[in-house]
């Protein structure tokens, strides 16, 4: 009786879990890919690239993304994930500032390293609502992120209480934003070295970061 009623009903209880599966590993496969192309500095993301080092054909990738701006969001928006979670994870096994320090060091780490995704996010998702609340300017994850580390920071008494984090993620973006300035890794550690100075209740001793990559006792 009960299987007449599963076959009247037309459900699959099984078949649908594995087509779920199977969904989400293509969906994880094309965005590993596409990250891997943008890893290798390839801004001008083709879809049918994508899919062909994905392994898969594009009339799969475009059941999962609908356009080349939606995978690139997609991309965007895993790593954002990740980078917010990071934080999280430091505030667990470090002071505040020092997770701070190096929070703002992957931040500079993942600019440095994803320049083609930093490119195609600029010119393929300028005004895109959805992008937009993730900007440095705007209340999104990162914003928040940064939030919970400074006010982790006031209460132990180790970073100022009257810093508005999002004038820390302005300088950030900024920073940033130059990403393509040669020699801009090491300077721009040099000016996270010394907004985190200025961000310290008590500024650490030699910590001016010089755009050499050695410290400064100055």
């Amino acid at each position: 009786m009960t299987s007449d009623k599963a076959a009247g009903s037309g459900a699959l209880p099984e078949a649908p879990k594995a087509l779920r599966a199977d969904a989400r590993r293509n969906r994880e496969l094309l965005l590993v890919t596409a990250r891997t192309l943008f890893a290798e500095g390839q801004g001008e993301l083709r879809l049918d690239e994508v899919a062909r080092r994905a392994g898969v054909g594009t009339g799969t990738l475009y059941r999962h993304f609908e356009s080349r701006e939606a995978l690139i969001e997609a991309v965007y928006r895993q790593e954002i994930e990740r980078l917010c979670a990071s934080a999280d994870a430091l505030l667990t096994t470090k002071p505040a500032d020092q997770a701070l320090a190096a929070f703002l060091g992957h931040l500079v780490d993942y600019a440095a390293d994803n320049r083609g995704l930093a490119t195609a996010l600029s010119t393929s998702l300028s005004g895109s609502p959805s992008t937009e609340a993730h900007s440095l300017s705007e209340p999104g994850p990162l914003l928040q992120a940064l939030t919970r580390l400074l006010e982790a920071g006031a209460l132990q008494k180790c970073l100022r209480a009257d810093v508005d984090p999002v004038t820390v993620m302005v300088v950030m973006g900024s920073l940033c934003a130059a990403q393509d300035h040669p020699g801009w890794k090491p300077q721009a550690q040099a000016v996270v070295s010394l907004l985190l100075d200025g961000l310290r209740v008590q500024p650490q001793a030699g910590s001016v970061f010089l755009a050499t990559g050695t410290e400064s006792g100055v």
